[in-house]
């Protein structure tokens, strides 16, 4: 009963969390094709360099058309086509993968269909738990432990 009338009444939903989620994915995205770019450059025997941060956008078009060197200085040998877009892409398959698992991990915990109201374990002992049966065990088995069973009254 209690718990039927927390899910009929759940808090509304505003533009700020989707927005801001929606965010996140972008940039873990933009980040996943510039991890893929660096490992790329760092197989192709460059050394690991990352872009700066004002970069962090412009180069996008750049490493998309299959420049490795899009934005970064001193890259002798940049990185083939064929390396960059298969790092690329196993970069934005792991980040894809981490960002389903923690939107559904967010979403079985903060959810609406979460379940609301859950002890802890501590609590269900306490209210449920070995320690309390054997307290209470004159109420519970007046038969067994009722008052002259066990010598106490």
């Amino acid at each position: 009963m209690i718990q039927r009338a927390r899910r009929a009444n759940p808090y509304p939903f505003t533009w700020e969390i989707p927005a801001a989620l929606v965010l996140a994915v972008l940039l873990a995205l933009v980040l996943g094709v510039q991890l893929g770019r660096s490992v790329a450059n760092l197989l192709a025997g460059n050394g690991w360099a990352v872009v700066d941060r004002a970069g962090l956008f412009t180069t996008l078009p750049g490493i998309l058309a299959g420049h490795a060197d899009a934005g970064l200085a001193g890259i002798a040998r940049p990185a083939q086509a064929g390396p960059l877009y298969g790092s690329v892409i196993l970069a934005e398959l792991a980040v894809v993968t981490g960002c389903a698992l923690g939107l559904r991990w967010g979403w079985q915990r903060w959810g609406p269909a979460r379940l609301r109201g859950m002890a802890t374990r501590a609590e269900a002992e306490a209210a449920l738990g070995r320690t309390r049966l054997r307290r209470h065990a004159r109420v519970i088995r007046p038969d067994l432990y009722g008052p002259g069973k066990d010598g106490r009254r």
